[in-house]
């Protein structure tokens, strides 16, 4: 089998918000932890190797300021700087954005993903509907740069999406299953094609953290 199109996801570093349970959206967002920021650097070492055997065609990134600050060390190693995509951002969290998530799942009854279709606070989105706007968005990158090898920085829950998108999961089969993901995390799918012409995704890691050591 010959591979086409490959899209490589990769997650930010540790954030702030990460590391004390607060809902980063737009006002939770305050950036990366120091070391988020060391594993930024080490998945943007690990990228530029990459790049160099095989360039990517295409990079792009979410808005929020975890993801990039992420993308800005890739571009200091690459050289390319990313298109951003609003509809790649995060969830949009409503009123939640800020507070703490063990607040907001105690009074939702869990996360988001539990009652996919309810939304968790006042003025958020649910969670397919979140699901639908990065998958959506995701289409139309893959579309566009068929053929091509496409890097895109982000989040977990853009990851989960492109799973979801790649292995068409229907929203019943999605709400029964999830995805680990760690700090600037790796995920590679390939498009194949045989030589019947028949083409196929296939995943070929997840979740690849062989880059960072030491505890980074």
């Amino acid at each position: 089998m010959a591979i086409t199109t490959e899209v490589v996801l990769a997650r930010h570093g540790e954030a702030i918000c990460n590391k004390e349970g607060i809902v980063g959206g737009e006002t939770g967002c305050t950036g990366l932890t120091p070391r988020g920021h060391a594993q930024a650097r080490r998945l943007a070492k690990r990228l530029a190797a990459d790049h160099s055997v095989r360039p990517f065609e295409a990079f792009y990134a979410t808005p929020r300021l975890r993801v990039r600050q992420t993308a800005q060390a890739v571009t200091d190693a690459l050289g390319v700087r990313p298109t951003i995509v609003d509809d790649l951002r995060g969830p949009d969290h409503g009123d939640a954005d800020g507070r703490p998530w063990r607040e907001i799942k105690t009074a939702f009854g869990g996360p988001p993903q539990h009652d996919p279709d309810r939304p968790y606070a006042t003025g958020s989105e649910t969670w397919n509907q979140y699901l639908t706007r990065a998958m959506t968005a995701l289409d139309r990158i893959i579309n566009r740069h068929r053929g091509q090898r496409i890097l895109i920085t982000a989040h977990g829950e853009t990851i989960e999406a492109a799973h979801c998108l790649l292995l068409g999961l229907t929203p019943e089969t999605r709400a029964a299953l999830g995805f680990i993901t760690d700090h600037a995390c790796v995920t590679r799918w390939e498009r194949h094609v045989n030589r019947f012409g028949r083409e196929v995704w296939m995943l070929a890691c997840h979740n690849d953290t062989s880059h960072l050591a030491n505890g980074v």
